[in-house]
């Protein structure tokens, strides 16, 4: 008789992580869990880390898991020193999807593979599905809560070894209640916060803490030059910006533009905000690239919020890539990524460029 195959499960001490491992168990998996602890010790951002590893061990004897904890302190510095510079650089930067990649299904899952696992498995709300005889990322049944945008950095090779127990359900609700009926003390525990290493995710006062340097002034202007007030910090903007401007003028404005060089910031109107194309870089495919002379056609996610648009896309170089769209796309953000789809299934993504 065969034995069941191994799967790593990664407990963050939430619910999510918690109903994964608990419906693997159910499939008849053999599960261990593995708890990562990410923060830099000189920076004691989350004052409750010891409450979610507590949980997670809680959860983990329920289930009859072995937890494993792993060091991936240093890694997550990599990722906040690269949060910090795209920051000075005037670019806004997603460092979820950073980490998901280098740690989560790297890092994370090197380590899982040392432990003789099969599989490695997280709570995310993503699908994994055959698509034209290949494993692909799918968007989650539970759209509000479809988390697809986030990992379109993991390698495309890695997609074999990885599952995800959540993507199948209907919602939250759905969770928590199978939570509740597993009696798992975590059932009605709060959603963590979107950046983890950013308390209450102010991450302004976050790197004016840690990054005074960033705290150079300079001064705010409209689309013609015209000085019209002072800032503290580029850092403190990003592409679209209305509220906390400090200026006060005769319609809305936004800021169109952040210049890291001059430590200049541009308001302009909403209008000037739209643009129909863009410069990708740093592109992950999910599917083998197009050609260069044959552009496709996919629709576009520019941030996570952003609903999915139809865009034209023609590789112009080994990782670069244009898009154009087919309508005008509100605030395209520097720093921000922009994910490929068709449809429901993840094709790839990379990383919006500067003009």
């Amino acid at each position: 008789m065969n034995r069941p195959e191994k799967v790593l499960v990664a407990m963050s001490g939430g619910v999510d992580s918690s109903v994964a491992a608990a419906s693997l168990i159910e499939k008849g998996y053999r599960c261990e869990a593995v708890f990562m602890h990410m923060m830099p010790s000189e920076m004691h951002l989350r004052e409750n880390i010891k409450g979610h590893l507590e949980d997670a061990n809680k959860v983990a004897k329920l289930l009859g898991l072995k937890l494993h904890i792993l060091d991936m302190s240093w890694e997550m510095q990599q990722v906040i020193s690269e949060f910090t510079y795209e920051y000075s650089m005037g670019r806004t930067p997603n460092p979820c999807i950073r980490c998901n990649a280098k740690l989560k299904f790297g890092k994370l899952l090197a380590f899982a593979r040392d432990q003789g696992a099969d599989f490695l498995a997280t709570g995310h709300y993503v699908r994994k599905v055959m698509y034209a005889g290949f494993p692909m990322l799918a968007r989650a049944k539970a759209a509000e809560k479809d988390q697809s945008y986030f990992l379109f950095g993991i390698s495309r090779k890695n997609l074999d070894s990885i599952l995800f127990p959540n993507g199948e359900s209907l919602s939250k609700d759905e969770i928590r209640e199978k939570a509740k009926v597993l009696n798992l003390p975590i059932h009605d525990k709060e959603d963590s916060q979107e950046i983890c290493f950013v308390p209450n995710d102010d991450y302004v006062s976050f790197l004016s803490k840690f990054h005074p340097e960033l705290n150079r002034p300079g001064q705010i202007v409209d689309t013609s030059g015209k000085i019209l007030g002072q800032h503290k910090g580029i850092f403190r903007y990003t592409i679209g910006q209305r509220r906390g401007l400090g200026i006060a003028a005769g319609e809305p404005i936004y800021v169109v533009k952040i210049d890291p060089l001059t430590s200049r910031i541009t308001v302009g109107s909403r209008a000037e905000l739209t643009r129909r194309d863009l410069i990708a870089s740093g592109l992950n495919w999910h599917i083998n690239p197009p050609l260069k002379s044959r552009p496709i056609e996919i629709q576009a996610q520019i941030r996570s919020t952003h609903k999915p648009a139809k865009a034209k896309l023609e590789l112009t170089g080994t990782n670069y890539a244009k898009l154009t769209f087919e309508e005008p796309q509100y605030a395209i953000t520097p720093g921000q990524a922009v994910v490929f789809y068709q449809d429901d299934i993840l094709l790839g993504g990379g990383w919006i460029q500067s003009e």
